[in-house]
């Protein structure tokens, strides 16, 4: 096999740069082998991609992987983590030799897959597929809005808030529908700061792509509003890595400024390696002894010795400090001057970096008097408009239901080119109000990307029953800890005529079994103003915000016995006390359910059944509360408790406990108008007294709990049972 070095006259490479790029090949090799699983060949076929990136095109300090100013780059490709973890030990990122040797194992810093807070120099999670490029356009998204925000006079590439975002991709990363979802609206948006490298290798875990995968991908990102390139290493007959023509397609990438870049490489997955090279068990495999010593033998390792790096190499590569250093002293400089210049920005800056909310921004908040009926959704546009000028980092939209989901904040300016404005929505490239369109997939992974890039928080809206569609994003931004905030509306049967495709019943306990996820459901507009609040406090995990299409009661908070609803943050608390301030059976409710909650209780005190009603927005935020605090609130000592919430029942028997009664959906709704569809399935006052005193029974001993427990009932809907 003609194994020929790397062509990279004009980048300037040396014979240590290639010995550098052939020690990547081999220990990725070794990685896998140790290990005895994984995947090598993609690490050994990107060997000079990655080391372009990062020791050449990247700007970042391996002494200071947090560095305001530094790229970023995201590895979407990430089951090669190697491609990443190796030139994070070459860099002096922080790795070394015995984490590659103890890659995938208990307790190292170079898991599976690449995982953020992890590894130092990770700035994502990536694994499912599709993920890391899509977040990537949450990535220049915020590069862009916080550039506006912080420094928007400054002419194009001269402010320390300029830079770029870099991403190696697979063919399976472009398979996945939440890449198209994000580049398309990455074409929409112009982002000249996002540069995409795919690595065109033609293999994925099946074989040859050609199976599943044939359309031509440059035209389709072409078609998206995309800068495309293609550099093939196969041309010509003889596979050659030509780093040169790389290098010049990523410059001619960053001098396109209006449109984010692509770039197609043609590889040859695990080249050179004999017998593995171009072949699909290469991809998720590790290679063998007869194959890893083959590979060294034709790069000149010894085939006997494993993990073999020389001294020179090491020390040329974590070089890459000293030359990091030279391009941070000349940001630091326009950065110091930049900040002697705008001194309130400044003052902006360093309470974005520090994560602090301004002093005083709550009282900003709105309170809505008793009396008025108000749909959540609609409070909570207001809360978001009433809020907007304190704080300038918050920003958002909706998958194309602003109107319904009420996430523009009023008189605020869209996030896009201008020339994109329309009548409804103006705005220019610093704007504030995100339009994702249709794509619920794609804008929960944008709003990962958005507020990991460190500055910012962002906010994206949906009905509820479509929470689905973002699941995996929704799932990754929990695994990561992003705070991330999804605004989830129509959250039950009480959105009526759309009918059971739209009206979610799952969806609350589903939503609830995701570890690291918050789920709010307030009761009425003052419950939705604190939940706000906390969400905006709650910097821990992601949390989806779960509000009412139709209007709801606002209970007059402070009085006639009701608590105010600063207890919110706290997940749950007593709203109404018993009449004899200790309880003989407890109501708790979420959401447009609480008013239920309130209406048994009064029947209830009045058949001598003294009663407490508990709001109990998130399960989640109470569980996290001190067990006085829980006791509190839910003494154990009574046993008779009703929950009620329009959806299934399967997150509250721990609650309720087994003296304890539900009222919930166990099917799917119907269309028809929301009084008539809670009437008809039996979410009403009546059950809840019916329930009540059904429970306290139990509890007493007088009945046996209940021998069925809420369960799914068979398909169809609702009023069709089938």
């Amino acid at each position: 096999m003609n194994a020929k070095a790397p062509l990279a006259q004009s980048v300037g490479w040396t014979d240590l740069d290639v010995k550098a790029v052939d020690t990547v090949r081999i220990l990725a090799a070794d990685s896998v082998e140790k290990v005895g699983n994984g995947h090598p060949g993609t690490a050994i076929s990107l060997a000079p991609v990655a080391y372009l990136l990062y020791q050449n095109v990247l700007r970042h300090d391996p002494r200071d992987t947090h560095w305001l100013g530094r790229d970023r780059f995201v590895l979407s490709a990430g089951h090669s983590c190697l491609t990443q973890y190796i030139q994070l030990y070459l860099g002096g990122f922080g790795l070394e030799l015995e984490d590659l040797q103890a890659l995938r194992t208990w307790g190292s810093k170079t898991p599976g897959h690449p995982e953020y807070k992890h590894t130092a120099g990770v700035e994502i999670t990536t694994g499912p597929l599709g993920q890391g490029l899509a977040s990537a356009v949450g990535f220049a998204m915020a590069q862009r809005r916080e550039r506006h925000l912080l420094d928007p006079e400054a002419p194009a590439g001269t402010s320390p808030f300029d830079h770029y975002t870099y991403v190696i991709a697979s063919d399976g990363d472009l398979q996945e529908g939440v890449t198209s979802e994000a580049s398309s609206i990455a074409g929409t948006q112009e982002l000249g700061n996002l540069i995409v490298l795919w690595d065109d290798n033609h293999i994925s875990i099946e074989g040859d792509t050609q199976i599943a995968f044939t359309e031509d991908v440059l035209a389709r990102y072409e078609a998206y509003g995309w800068h495309v390139q293609f550099v093939d290493w196969t041309a010509g007959g003889e596979y050659r890595e030509d780093v040169d023509a790389l290098q010049a397609a990523i410059d001619a990438a960053k001098a396109v400024t209006d449109k984010p870049s692509f770039i197609g490489i043609r590889t040859l997955i695990a080249w050179p390696t004999p017998g593995k090279t171009d072949d699909h068990s290469s991809h998720g495999s590790k290679l063998g002894t007869d194959s890893i010593r083959g590979l060294k033998e034709l790069l000149g390792f010894d085939p006997d010795q494993t993990f073999e790096v020389a001294p020179e190499v090491l020390a040329h590569t974590r070089g890459l400090a000293d030359r990091a250093a030279t391009a941070r002293a000349a940001w630091q400089e326009s950065f110091d001057a930049w900040k002697a210049a705008h001194p309130d920005r400044a003052a902006l800056l360093d309470r974005l970096v520090a994560q602090e909310l301004p002093a005083g921004w709550e009282d900003s908040l709105p309170v809505f008097p008793a009396g008025k009926a108000v749909a959540t959704r609609a409070a909570s546009g207001e809360v978001l408009s009433a809020i907007a000028d304190e704080l300038p980092e918050l920003w958002g939209g909706s998958a194309d239901l602003a109107g319904s989901n009420n996430t523009t904040m009023k008189g605020q300016p869209s996030f896009l080119p201008a020339h994109r404005s329309t009548h409804e929505f103006a705005g220019d490239e610093g704007g504030r109000t995100l339009h994702f369109g249709i794509r619920e997939h794609g804008m929960g992974a944008i709003l990962s990307g958005i507020t990991l890039h460190g500055l910012t928080r962002a906010y994206g809206g949906t009905f509820l029953q479509f929470a689905d569609y973002m699941r995996g994003s929704v799932r990754l931004a929990s695994l990561m800890g992003v705070p991330s905030i999804y605004v989830w509306t129509h959250d039950s049967i009480g959105l009526g005529e759309d009918g059971p495709t739209h009206q979610p019943v799952e969806h609350l306990t589903a939503l609830r079994a995701i570890p690291g996820l918050s789920v709010v459901r307030p009761a009425d507009a003052n419950e939705t103003a604190q939940a706000w609040k906390a969400i905006l406090e709650h910097r821990d995990g992601p949390v989806g915000l779960i509000l009412t299409r139709q209007n709801v009661p606002t209970f007059p908070r402070g009085e006639d016995g009701f608590a105010g609803a600063e207890g919110v943050a706290k997940g749950a608390y007593v709203l109404l006390e018993a009449s004899t301030g200790t309880p003989e059976v407890i109501l708790i409710g979420t959401g447009s359910e609480v008013q239920l909650a309130v209406e048994a209780r009064e029947t209830l005190e009045a058949a001598g059944v003294p009663t407490r009603v508990v709001s109990a927005p998130s399960l989640e935020w109470f569980a996290a509360q001190d067990e006085a605090y829980r006791e509190s609130v839910l003494p154990s000592s009574v046993r008779a408790r009703v929950s009620v919430e329009a959806g299934i029942a399967l997150s509250w028997h721990k609650i309720v406990g087994d003296a304890g009664r539900s009222i919930s959906l166990e099917h799917f709704g119907a269309s028809a108008d929301y009084q008539v569809l809670y009437r008809e399935f039996g979410i009403t006052a009546e059950a809840v007294v019916a329930a009540a005193h059904e429970s306290v029974a139990a509890a007493r001993g007088d009945a046996a709990p209940s021998s069925s427990q809420a369960a799914p009932t068979a398909t169809g809907t609702g009023d069709q049972q089938g």
